[in-house]
């Protein structure tokens, strides 16, 4: 790792994102909520949000990003009471409903939304993104999963669906979304024409008609074409299917590893893939997560983490991690060394977040008990969670960006709102000091895709990547592409 005084030039400068969730209560640091001046409990009130927002945009961070989950977890002893004691994502507010208040005190920072291509129709999806994308400028992203909890297949009266299978479904429905939001209405079917009294041309605005094997859609899109059209799409499938769906659909990826060697080969690996796909690798984006203790000093650093190890919820750690896994964690005696299986590895997003977890406590030779698991998990241990000073920190994101080639860091909160405000008040101005980060946004009030890839005018999908190909003009049954094997044509037939 370099020193602070050995000053060399990055290789790229990258963003910085606020990572969150809209419940009430913690999003992944069990416990927090009881510790003094923690306002997570706060987080059912629109004064909470908003006040993120203008935080966020006056210190120039990104986005804001939100995880999102239809249920709680509930494999630790087969019920939700660990999380529901703990208030560790739970109790959880629709942040779909949140986005256009936040965007209402910004002009410039933007907005990612995770939902689910499993359970929800795409015709009502694409209509919520495009409203928000027409309300807040264009400043909206969409995270797509495919949904990997038993728990939310369960609230929507459904079996899971196997791994693959949800991705092959996730194809289909990224290509009805394409076919509404760029595919529907003409670039020109706006008119407002008071001399010939036409507000829309009738004649530029088509009904699109699936006929899928697991979709079927006739309609029009409910809305005009938004400033993007298309929101900005963010994924995290770290499967061999997940990757091949990001490369052909992401423009950020959110990615796992607690030190940058688990992440480089995912990154190389979808780039490549990328490419081979026709897109140009270096516009897709990779977010790597990172949940830092900053103190002006060492001393003042280690504090804050003690006291936030005395507030940690350890039973509601253990509760997450059998959540996310599907290992039942109550039926591991507390203080015993623990040996988990995991030649089986859950069929879930985290399943490479959790991967690289246990590979680096694998390495350690003090021995893993349930107690120590949960301790960690509730400290943030599902990503880096440096102690040190703004100085260290700057460290280890440097060498990420070296190592890694990632573009940019979600920031997890521990304390709430401490840790936002010490990454904009103590770890910011040492980035920026050491060119590793942008100053400002690269167009005031302009679009998250502008932002993101700092072009101005990129409102839309590049050129290059497969969403694109969907325009009115367009005859729908003529394109195509190779999912695993399987020639596919737009509207769902073989």
């Amino acid at each position: 790792m370099p020193a602070a005084s050995e000053q060399k030039t990055p290789r790229k400068k990258i963003h910085l994102n606020f990572f969150e969730t809209a419940c009430t209560g913690n999003h992944e640091c069990a416990g927090q909520w009881s510790a003094p001046g923690d306002n997570s409990r706060t987080k059912d009130r629109l004064k909470y949000y908003i006040d993120l927002a203008k935080l966020a945009e006056k210190h120039k961070i990104t986005c804001i990003f939100f995880a999102d989950t239809y249920a709680g977890h509930d494999v630790y002893g087969g019920s939700m009471d660990a999380v529901l004691r703990a208030g560790t994502q739970v109790a959880q507010l629709d942040p779909l409903v949140i986005i256009s208040a936040m965007a209402a005190v910004t002009d410039t920072l933007s907005f990612g939304v995770t939902g689910s291509t499993s359970y929800i129709p795409p015709f009502p999806p694409a209509r919520t993104f495009s409203t928000l994308d027409h309300l807040t400028n264009g400043r909206i992203a969409w995270n797509v999963v495919t949904s990997w909890s038993k728990a939310a297949a369960n609230a929507f009266g459904r079996e899971l669906v196997p791994h693959d299978k949800r991705y092959e479904i996730a194809e289909e429905y990224m290509d009805v979304v394409y076919k509404l939001w760029n595919g529907s209405w003409a670039d020109d079917s706006v008119r407002w024409d008071e001399v010939n009294r036409v507000a829309y041309e009738p004649s530029r605005i088509k009904k699109i008609e699936h006929n899928g094997e697991h979709l079927k859609l006739s309609a029009r899109h409910q809305l005009h074409p938004s400033p993007q059209r298309t929101p900005v799409l963010f994924q995290a499938g770290t499967s061999k299917s997940g990757m091949v769906f990001a490369a052909r659909h992401a423009e950020a990826i959110y990615i796992g590893g607690m030190i940058p060697s688990q992440a480089t080969a995912q990154i190389k690996n979808t780039r490549a893939l990328a490419a081979a796909d026709g897109r140009d690798p270096s516009t897709i984006k990779f977010f790597a997560a990172i949940s830092p203790f900053i103190g002006r000093t060492m001393e003042e650093a280690q504090a804050k983490f003690d006291l936030a190890a005395k507030h940690a919820d350890i039973i509601g750690g253990l509760a997450q991690f059998s959540g996310y896994t599907s290992i039942d964690m109550s039926k591991y005696p507390l203080d015993e060394e623990l040996k988990l299986d995991t030649s089986k590895p859950a069929e879930s997003i985290v399943q490479g977040f959790l991967g690289n977890f246990v590979d680096s406590i694998e390495t350690e030779k003090e021995p893993w008990t349930p107690r120590r698991l949960g301790m960690n998990i509730a400290l943030g241990g599902l990503h880096p969670s440096p102690v040190g000073t703004p100085e260290m920190i700057a460290d280890i994101i440097e060498q990420w960006i070296d190592e890694a080639d990632i573009d940019g860091f979600n920031i997890a909160y521990v304390s709430n709102p401490g840790s936002f405000e010490d990454v904009v008040s103590l770890l910011r101005p040492v980035l920026i000091e050491r060119g590793l980060i942008f100053e400002d946004y690269a167009v005031l009030g302009g679009t998250f895709r502008e932002n993101l890839l700092r072009q101005l005018g990129q409102h839309a999908l590049r050129t290059d990547h497969y969403g694109s190909k969907f325009k009115f003009e367009e005859d729908e049954a003529v394109l195509g592409k190779d999912t695993n094997g399987l020639k596919t044509k737009s509207n769902g037939a073989v």
